[in-house]
């Protein structure tokens, strides 16, 4: 895919000319600027990816896009900030500029944007620089046509917090391959409280292909052991109860994905199984357990809190629907 840039009352649009020039990138700043440097030398960026707007050397806007591993398509626009200094209009007009020149550069033609993320303050809402900040991104986000999604507890477990005793109402076993644990998915998606599954389901993908489209995106890629993925069974009969998925992704040890079968729900079996993917992970003696859930996902917020997980972040998703 061909770059170019763009220069208009003296505002210059264009990508990076290369790794080099991440300090000019990083004049802004986000949470994630520590894991540029190793994205960009591991593939899961490129800088053709990563525009900027400029004004002579002021950067007045920057914005990035991020995959699983090198060589994949752009899986997620992550990094998205425009200088706080600006005045309101001037930071509408140069982001959403920003945003559709390199938006038509970087995502492949015919293909529908990837969903945009950005990570806030738990409390972002009561700081009104930061909720400034959040609105006026967010805002060019929507009028170039994306909608919000949901917004996400970010969640935490921290060494010194009690480990989870084992669970004395069900049994515990390696999940066995791929097959086995998308048949539990395909079973738990049904009357999912998570967006992003419900979204699925309403794209029209039958809940197998929401569990497969989900494990091949995300899971495959997990090179942690497979031993920690665990299926919750009913002792004696071995009847399938949920299961967990703890993981070492390109960044932190996870809980990547847990649920309850249908059949099974409303028994309080979400904390045995929260509990086992806990222990799990915390006898790597890991520096810390990251999971997220949506914030109107009550009964898995509530049982993260039991288990003594912090909320120490929140995660705004924005989505534009296939044309």
């Amino acid at each position: 895919m061909t770059t170019s840039s763009t220069t208009s009352d003296a505002v210059t649009l264009r990508p990076l000319a290369g790794p080099y020039e991440l300090d000019l990138f990083c004049r802004l700043s986000y949470v994630l600027d520590h894991e540029l440097a190793d994205d960009l030398a591991t593939g899961r960026r490129v800088p053709e990816w990563m525009w900027v707007a400029l004004r002579g050397e002021q950067v007045l806007a920057r914005i990035a896009w991020w995959t699983n591993a090198a060589g994949g398509a752009p899986l997620a626009l992550d990094f998205f900030d425009i200088d706080p200094g600006l005045p309101d209009e001037e930071a509408a007009e140069v982001g959403l500029r920003l945003l559709r020149t390199a938006a038509r550069q970087v995502v492949p033609a015919g293909a529908t944007s990837p969903e945009y993320g950005r990570f806030v303050p738990a409390q972002w809402r009561e700081d009104e620089a930061t909720r400034r900040v959040v609105e006026t991104v967010t805002g060019v986000v929507e009028r170039a046509g994306a909608r919000l999604l949901v917004e996400r507890l970010r969640l935490e477990w921290r060494p010194g917090t009690a480990v989870p005793e084992p669970s004395t109402r069900l049994d515990f076993r390696p999940v066995k391959d791929r097959e086995d644990l998308i048949a539990l998915m395909a079973l738990a998606i049904e009357g999912t409280l998570d967006a992003h599954g419900q979204g699925d389901l309403a794209s029209g993908l039958s809940p197998r292909e929401a569990a497969e489209k989900h494990y091949d995106e995300e899971f495959a890629a997990y090179t942690s052991p497979r031993e920690w993925w665990q299926v919750a069974q009913l002792p004696g009969t071995g009847e399938p109860v949920g299961f967990v998925v703890p993981a070492r992704n390109n960044y932190h040890h996870t809980i990547a994905y847990i649920g309850v079968v249908p059949a099974h729900r409303g028994q309080g079996y979400i904390d045995d199984i929260l509990a086992q993917g806990t222990r799990i992970l915390a006898a790597q003696d890991v520096p810390r357990i990251r999971a997220a859930t949506d914030l109107g996902n009550v009964p898995m917020a509530n049982s993260f809190e039991r288990l003594g997980y912090v909320n120490f972040e929140r995660a705004i998703n924005y989505v534009w629907d296939a044309s």
